[in-house]
């Protein structure tokens, strides 16, 4: 069963009569199905009766109506309302913009406005690298989606990807000061959204494309990476495998093992998995074997994209044949970004000693953490309940930081591993243990270094 998650959250106004039912009565009820309790507010007391707010967080909306119905079984408690908080916290979106300068009188405004701007627009006309200086491209990133992969969701479109893409920017400020702006396209044609993404570069520091789907993503970053003066980056493949490298460099030290002695297993062949397979072997590795839904990748397969056929030629050295089960007997490292419970525990014994295991599927992982863990030496996943959390956060607001810094035009494998380094130094090497080999989201250090890390490869 799964826990009680914010994402869950909600909020009760029930009104109790005085003498009736106690607030200690609430919190009981409220318990007993297995909520989680956050806080207790008074809205109005009378002599007759009082009103309380009851925050908590709850497994999913089915179990937020059965605390519902349990407070509103108890004598004289009337529920009144039910809140989502999650739905709350996004009623009108979660942006806005606001002014760096302040117009206080008929000077300021001339200035900012006419007729001063204009000479700020003759200066830009005339030389067209003076944009990054003398406007926001200097610190705005295009964050860029058609709606076709988004989370474990698919293709929900563009409007439904709109909270997801005001998320990003929202980390992208609080994270690193990057001014980020949704852009959500309503088409699926490549050539298409190459060309919309061509039309926006001038205002835009660096283009973040996001959840579109395979294998279209990979032609749309490479043509946008060919012709713009400005970084692109798809936060799906390149994100995932920076900070998969830098977990693994860290659980590397936890058991004494070395990067090229490796046999690595990938389950999972779009965007993140391709992604990662080559930052991997840019970082070292010499032993990976890919595996997508009918097995491993080999010189027998049968491969219908440009991307599974640079697997087929660059991966899997030993021609090995088989299923996914039969791929991961006697390696060292899993690594999944597939679908859930395609391994179990027995799988994970067959492994090599000291293995390491990243099950990155979201919500739930390639194996279960808990019995991976039985034989495992390092576990992670993709999911902020258990150790060792595998999150893109760790990686993009510092390296669009460090992008931004340093006026860069594009982005390549050495400044991703240098990203990498960056996450993985975060924590210093007395403080590693298994359960502890990737940093926190909320450490203020990470996108500090990998910003540092980023801006000196990238001058």
């Amino acid at each position: 069963m799964a826990s009680p998650s914010p994402g869950y959250s909600i909020t009760l106004r029930a009104a109790t009569e005085v003498g009736r039912t106690s607030t200690s009565d609430l919190v009981a009820a409220a318990a007993a199905t297995g909520a989680a309790i956050t806080a207790l507010d008074v809205v109005e007391s009378t002599p007759h009766s009082v009103i309380i707010d009851v925050s908590a967080d709850t497994r999913d909306l089915d179990h937020a109506d059965e605390v519902a119905a349990a407070l509103g079984e108890l004598p004289g408690v009337e529920v009144h309302k039910v809140s989502d908080r999650t739905f709350l916290l996004h009623l009108g979106g979660k942006l806005e913009s606001a002014p760096k300068v302040p117009l206080r009188n008929r000077d300021d405004l001339s200035r900012a406005y006419t007729p001063g701007v204009a000479r700020v627009c003759k200066a830009i006309a005339g030389n067209k690298d003076d944009a990054r200086r003398l406007t926001i491209k200097r610190n705005t990133v295009a964050v860029v989606t058609d709606g076709t992969a988004v989370l474990g969701l698919g293709d929900i479109g563009p409007e439904a990807a709109m909270p997801v893409m005001e998320g990003k920017a929202v980390l992208f400020k609080q994270f690193a000061g990057v001014d980020a702006w949704p852009v959500a396209l309503d088409t699926k044609d490549t050539e298409e959204i190459i060309s919309i993404c061509r039309a926006l570069a001038p205002a835009y520091g660096g283009i973040n494309l996001e959840d579109i789907s395979a294998p279209r993503c990979f032609e749309i970053e490479a043509k946008l990476r060919e012709e713009l003066d400005i970084p692109v980056f798809h936060d799906d493949q390149h994100g995932t495998g920076i900070v998969t490298l830098a977990a693994l460099k860290n659980a590397l030290k936890v058991v004494g093992k070395n990067l090229e002695d490796l046999r690595i297993v990938v389950s999972g062949v779009g965007a993140a998995g391709n992604a990662i397979i080559r930052l991997l072997q840019v970082a070292g590795a010499k032993n990976i074997i890919a595996c997508g839904r009918d097995g491993a990748i080999g010189p027998n397969s049968t491969v219908d994209t440009e991307h599974k056929v640079w697997l087929q030629r660059n991966t899997n050295p030993e021609g090995f044949d088989g299923t996914l089960k039969e791929a991961v007997v006697g390696s060292d490292v899993f690594i999944g970004v597939s679908a859930p419970n395609v391994l179990d525990g027995s799988d994970i014994q067959a492994m090599n000693e000291d293995a390491l295991v990243f099950a990155m599927a979201n919500p739930d992982p390639e194996v279960d953490p808990a019995e991976a863990l039985k034989h495992a030496a390092v576990v992670a996943t993709g999911r902020s309940d258990y150790p060792n959390q595998i999150n893109n956060v760790l990686a993009f607001p510092g390296i669009f930081r460090g992008l931004l810094d340093a006026e860069a035009t594009d982005i390549d494998e050495n400044i991703m591993v240098a990203a990498a380094d960056a996450i993985a130094s975060c924590i210093p090497a007395e403080e590693l243990h298994p359960g502890y080999v990737v940093p926190s989201v909320f450490d203020p250090e990470v996108a500090k270094k990998v910003a540092e890390a980023v801006a000196a490869v990238s001058s």
